[in-house]
């Protein structure tokens, strides 16, 4: 799905740049342009669930007679594809989980660390009441997605943590996002390992499906250094490098849009955007996940502190799971507002 959003831009004076002050996103009005802008036209991918809710109200952007700059916006189900887009230069910003970020820049160091967007986001459901810790998957079959990605090295951290072993004391069975929401929703599924707003959505169309475990509270009673951390934006290094001014400008809106989506002020509005850009199945499904989808919007100083802890427990429980080592400050884009 791709959707071009144009963004106003003033020009004032005719040889001095003016900062341009930004206020609170308003659904009714169009929202305060960026200046000094060079002309540019910025791909974007957006992952469908929580690391594309927060860019829904920048989507949704009026298009500008004359604008400066112009997004295209690509929604994309699976992060492998959002990695593949980059590789091949066919995208210059894309959201991706925290640790598919730190294996692209390993391979070949062209991307860096725009921001974080989503904290932890990640249950455990069930269809019945054997299973309140994550202590209790002994013996048990779990049907979970995220292969590869955060939540599989998160799962197998934390089960670890509890005296289990993956593949031994627990059986996990893994699946693509949408099959396992529907299995869950059906009941062929009992006991599962979803994001919100999968797991909302689910919830919703099955009220004996309830929330067992919450790996946010499972990742504070393991101790575990930094933030359950799991999406994030990052930019292709040769286009940062080129592209500084629009580069600065996607970052003003991009966390002027997670501002809005993430406003309880703003829950309806946010709501019915995430609907009609196709990053959840249904408004209501959104209206009751956005509470819990722990958006954010984290630059500088405090994504390096908020990530590093959180890659060192990743690198300790499985070095590939990072790229094989622990991103240096190359990796990290140095936002200044």
């Amino acid at each position: 799905m791709k959707r071009r959003i144009r963004l106003l831009t003033l020009l004032l004076g005719l040889s001095i740049l003016a900062a341009c002050t930004r206020t609170s996103p308003d659904p009714t009005q169009s929202p305060t342009p960026s200046a000094g802008v060079e002309a540019q036209s910025v791909r974007v991918a957006m992952l469908k669930g929580p690391t594309g809710l927060g860019a829904a109200y920048l989507m949704d952007r009026d298009l500008a007679e004359d604008p400066a700059m112009e997004y295209t916006f690509t929604l994309m189900a699976e992060p492998t594809e959002a990695v593949a887009a980059l590789t091949k230069g066919e995208v210059d910003i894309a959201a991706l989980p925290t640790n598919l970020a730190a294996v692209l820049y390993h391979k070949n160091e062209d991307v860096q660390l725009l921001c974080l967007n989503t904290y932890g986001v990640l249950y455990i459901l069930e269809n019945g009441f054997d299973v309140n810790s994550l202590a209790d998957l002994a013996g048990k079959t779990l049907y979970a997605t995220g292969q590869g990605a955060n939540p599989e090295y998160v799962l197998n951290y934390l089960l670890d943590k509890n005296g289990l072993k993956a593949g031994e004391d627990v059986d996990i069975q893994w699946m693509a996002a949408d099959a396992l929401t529907a299995a869950v929703t059906d009941g062929e599924v009992t006991l599962a390992l979803l994001p919100v707003p999968a797991a909302t959505g689910v919830m919703l169309k099955n009220e004996n499906v309830r929330p067992a475990v919450d790996l946010n509270d499972a990742w504070s009673e393991a101790g575990a250094r930094g933030t359950l951390t799991m999406g994030c934006v990052v930019a292709r290094k040769e286009f940062i490098t080129a592209n500084p001014g629009a580069v600065k400008a996607f970052m003003e809106d991009y966390g002027e849009s997670i501002r809005y989506m993430s406003d309880p002020d703003n829950l309806e509005a946010a709501a019915a955007l995430a609907e009609k850009h196709g990053i959840v199945p249904s408004a209501a499904v959104a209206r009751e996940a956005l509470p819990d989808a722990n958006l954010c919007f984290v630059t500088g100083n405090d994504m390096i502190s908020g990530i590093q802890g959180y890659y060192e427990v990743l690198y300790a429980a499985d070095p590939s799971s990072i790229g094989g080592s622990i991103p240096d400050g190359e990796f990290y884009y140095d936002y200044k507002r």
